[in-house]
């Protein structure tokens, strides 16, 4: 761990990391709060239609922006300095997501109803999917504008307007669930995207300079080419995940029931809350090293220092978390999610194995192996979708956390295998 802290307090990232830190600690706690008062106001039926809201505004947010983002900030930092070049990534990735982000809307609004059938089964909430729809548009308009201030690595700044806008939702989103409980929670998660116009609002104050750049006569198949592999490593994962999780959902509440659902669901926000900081430390972490990295030797030494410095304290937290699983539950929910109880160690167990092979899979990241992403990630969520619902049928609830071990565990075998030459081969002075 020494080395780790070393790395990490010589780094130019230090005050960004810091700040990051404190934000993804209020988004955790704000998650902790929000899921304290839905057991309170709501309780686990509840919790389950919020989770298939929720996944569904994560899909229809992703598919909206086309998964422009990470590319939009890589090349805006690339052509910075190039107005031509900037002036062609910015009004293509503008023009092409405001088109796609427009057809999102309106099929949302106007197949409100099916959309609502598909969630919520006999339940009536279109109102919600009609209010996501209005303000799909913001959230899309947001995200470019915070792509753009990323790409000028205005870190600090989108940071703190990331906490104003997480303290904003939270106290709304509070507010809406104590005055109208489930009716509240939904509408709470279809406006949330449109209190971070504020971020919009000021990304536009910031660099009204840019304006000028955007301009549909610079719209240019060649810049949409080379958006196009982050748009689609980005859509397969932030598309098809959370369609996975409402079958998943649906399957259990049409074969189970819906109370059991929300015990599920349960499970998956407390896992969500740890592997949040996780992924953070990675993501600062990690990625930067892994995208230098040219050879077997510095890829296999990267990866086992990680697993030696990392692993075991993350490993300890997830015991700890076991054994005071029920306190956890009290605590974060209420007495009646109790019988989620049986669900920590598949749950557990099966993100301990997700984190191992996370580490090794951000290789095709950083190597820009595109095609093996994808056609794993397909893999994945197919895997995790079908051996859910057989377990279900064998085991009961405690079958979806068993398909989530066991899809992991075979994930984690396959990246092993894609990259074993590099961890167990002979170590020569080829590249990765």
């Amino acid at each position: 761990m020494k080395k780790f802290n070393n790395y990490i307090n010589t780094n130019v990232l230090f005050n960004v990391a810091n700040l990051n830190s404190f934000i993804l600690g209020v988004r955790i706690i704000a998650g902790i709060l929000t899921s304290k008062f839905i057991a309170i106001f709501i309780g686990a039926e509840g919790l389950a239609h919020i989770g298939n809201l929720s996944s569904f505004l994560k899909a229809i947010q992703s598919f909206s922006a086309l998964g422009f983002y990470k590319g939009l900030v890589k090349y805006i930092a690339e052509f910075k300095e190039d107005n031509k070049r900037l002036s062609e990534v910015l009004s293509t990735s503008f023009y092409i997501g405001f088109l796609s982000t427009m057809i999102s809307a309106l099929l949302c609004y106007y197949f409100a109803a099916h959309i609502n059938t598909f969630l919520f089964g006999t339940a009536d909430y279109t109102y919600a999917i009609e209010i996501l729809a209005f303000v799909l548009p913001l959230y899309s308009l947001n995200a470019f504008c915070f792509a753009i201030m990323n790409g000028y690595s205005k870190y600090k700044f989108l940071l703190v307007i990331s906490l104003i806008g997480q303290i904003g939702g939270l106290l709304i989103t509070l507010l809406l669930i104590w005055q109208d409980r489930i009716d509240g929670a939904l509408i709470a998660i279809a406006i949330t995207p449109g209190l971070v116009f504020l971020i919009t609002l000021v990304g536009i104050l910031f660099r009204t300079s840019l304006v000028p750049f955007v301009k549909i006569t610079r719209v240019s198949a060649q810049m949409l080419n080379k958006l196009s592999p982050y748009s689609v490593m980005a859509l397969t994962s932030a598309v098809a995940l959370p369609l996975v999780m409402i079958f998943i959902r649906n399957y259990i509440t049409s074969e189970i029931g819906l109370q059991e659902t929300g015990y599920w669901e349960a499970m998956n926000r407390i896992s969500d809350y740890y592997l949040m900081f996780v992924n953070s430390l990675i993501a600062l972490y990690l990625v930067p090293k892994l995208t230098k990295i040219d050879t077997k030797k510095d890829f296999r030494k990267e990866v086992i220092n990680f697993y030696k410095n990392l692993m075991p304290y993350f490993a300890a937290l997830l015991v700890v978390l076991y054994l005071t699983r029920k306190i956890v539950l009290r605590l974060v929910f209420s007495e009646e999610f109790l019988p989620a109880s049986d669900l920590f160690l598949w749950q557990i167990s099966g993100d301990f194995i997700r984190v191992l092979a996370m580490v090794i899979a951000y290789q095709f990241l950083a190597k820009k192996m595109f095609s093996h992403f994808i056609i794993l990630e397909i893999f994945l969520f197919v895997t995790l979708y079908f051996s859910s619902v057989y377990l279900i049928d064998v085991f009961g609830l405690e079958g979806a956390v068993m398909g989530h071990f066991f899809t992991h565990l075979l994930h984690f075998g396959i990246v092993i295998l894609i990259f074993s030459s590099s961890l167990f081969g002979i170590i020569q002075d080829d590249t990765v």
